[in-house]
């Protein structure tokens, strides 16, 4: 399948939409006032370590403390190369493995508060957490991944053929600069050693200046900024799989031109500016899936439906019938129903960018080899995800469990916030709940000298108060010995109310 690049550049923001047979299923935005930190590299200072937690805080710059686990300083390469290569999307294939072979070691014994650290950001800030930083720093290119201080070859797990596999890594024993390592990327499969080679010395180049950069200065400073999130596309995205990339921005298509004229000349030709008045994003029809991304609710073609529920630690996937009945019997019509939904939960993980725990609740099947073929489904289908997964078998329930590697926010998180009015929660209090407890308020206040009280409320219960519900107000009165006056103010939030005594 032919992919594309489609790349929307404005003052405020640049947006890349990655296509696969005309639909989007990635989408990547960068904001000028939000840039993503992954990839950085800083000069940062210990400022605590948690022995209980086994992790410490840095102090890199920015507002709010990085993160440092022990995994991260003594972790093993197979679990953290796929941070970095291909923002997640690579699992490499680390030949010769010593690091497997390092004792548990308590973080106390491997650094210190106070000490000055060389680190790397594998995750950008989330929610309320700083940055994930590392001391294993990489360095990646567009065939390899530069690792400095490690003396390593690996070749991506994406490459399958063994007799590529065996080219690659003679390539790489040959390339690599004494004190270094490589790890071929899956683009590595195509390009010569020369194009290699240029990409090494680019790297290499790259971490000369950080090296002299980290002897001028103290702690904490920034050493080393990744490119933007255009050239990052340039670097990681664009593969044989993808023909062409289309941008809107003269100034940005200039700049992409010279820089894959530099680099990856043999990507010059696949470079197209976009001329046509229309919006770029519309003129694909991008924007009508970002709205759709946003829905809690995705419709199928059949009628059944997905819901997405997002929370801090997980995302829960729920699959629906809603208005499909079927043509057959009840296993066949749940079947034809999951099947369409598996499809359209693979691509939303994607688009979404869905990450850490995923549940996902298909409708439950009685036969065991219907259970197989949807679960063998979703594996086929999640195939194409960039992004390191890991997909546990089904439950009789219709369950199935899986972990996605989360660098960056989800689509959600980037383009929404939480809800001011339900603060989250997704519901709000009916107004007839908020009537009964204006009535249960009012009989625990103390009112001996009261002659009248003025209830101000939201419209939708001021007007159950006069109307339907005006007996219970009545009742109150005649206890009370009280005028109950409701009043409309429109301005309140419809769980929220004053009572005023007069």
């Amino acid at each position: 399948m032919t992919g594309e690049l489609v790349i929307n550049v404005t003052n405020e923001e640049s947006r890349v939409a990655l296509l696969e047979g005309g639909q989007v299923v990635e989408l990547y935005i960068e904001r000028k006032r939000d840039v993503s930190l992954v990839g950085n590299i800083y000069k940062g200072k210990i400022l605590k370590i948690l022995p209980g937690m086994q992790s410490a805080f840095v102090d890199i710059g920015l507002d709010k403390a990085a993160f440092l686990y022990v995994a991260d300083i003594k972790t093993e390469m197979e679990e953290y190369f796929p941070s970095f290569i291909d923002n997640g999307s690579e699992n490499p294939d680390v030949e010769d493995s010593k690091q497997h072979e390092k004792p548990n070691i308590s973080i106390e014994d491997l650094i210190q508060e106070g000490q000055e650290i060389l680190v790397q950001v594998a995750k950008d800030p989330i929610g309320t957490k700083g940055a994930r930083v590392t001391s294993y720093v990489t360095m990646p290119g567009r065939y390899i991944v530069l690792m400095p201080n490690v003396e390593h070859v690996g070749i991506s797990r994406r490459l399958e053929d063994e007799e590529t596999r065996e080219r690659l890594k003679e390539t790489a024993e040959e390339l690599r600069p004494k004190g270094f390592g490589l790890i071929m990327r899956t683009v590595s499969e195509d390009a010569t050693k020369e194009e290699i080679k240029k990409d090494l010395e680019f790297l290499t180049l790259l971490w000369d200046n950080i090296q002299k950069k980290k002897d001028r200065i103290s702690a904490p400073d920034l050493l080393y900024s990744d490119f933007d999130v255009i050239f990052r596309s340039i670097r990681d995205i664009m593969s044989q799989d993808v023909g062409r990339l289309v941008i809107d921005s003269k100034d940005e298509y200039e700049k992409v031109k010279e820089f894959v004229k530099s680099y990856f000349p043999r990507l010059s030709d696949r470079i197209e500016f976009y001329k046509e008045r229309e919006p770029i994003f519309d003129a694909f029809s991008i924007e009508l899936d970002i709205s759709r991304a946003l829905g809690r609710r995705v419709w199928l073609k059949s009628g059944g439906y997905i819901v997405i529920d997002q929370t801090e630690a997980m995302t829960v996937i729920d699959v629906n019938t809603g208005k499909y009945v079927g043509k057959e019997d009840l296993e066949e019509t749940i079947l034809k129903t999951n099947l369409e939904a598996v499809k359209e939960i693979a691509y939303q993980v994607r688009l979404r960018n869905l990450g850490g725990i995923i549940i996902i609740d298909f409708i439950d099947m009685e036969r065991i080899e219907n259970r197989d073929r949807v679960f063998n489904s979703f594996v086929d289908a999640m195939k194409r995800d960039r992004a390191k997964n890991t997909i546990y078998n089904i439950s009789e329930l219709g369950i199935i469990q899986m972990t996605r590697k989360r660098v960056r926010e989800s689509l959600g998180r980037v383009l929404c916030e939480q809800c001011p009015y339900c603060e989250g929660k997704g519901f709000v209090k009916s107004p007839r709940t908020v009537v009964y407890e204006i009535y249960r308020k009012l009989k625990r206040m103390n009112l001996p000298h009261a002659s009248a009280v003025i209830i101000k409320a939201h419209s939708s219960v001021a007007d159950l108060l006069s109307d339907e519900e005006r007996a219970g107000a009545e009742e109150i009165e005649a206890l009370l010995g009280i005028k109950l006056i409701p009043k409309e103010n429109p301005g309140l939030h419809q769980e929220n109310y004053e009572i005023s005594i007069l």
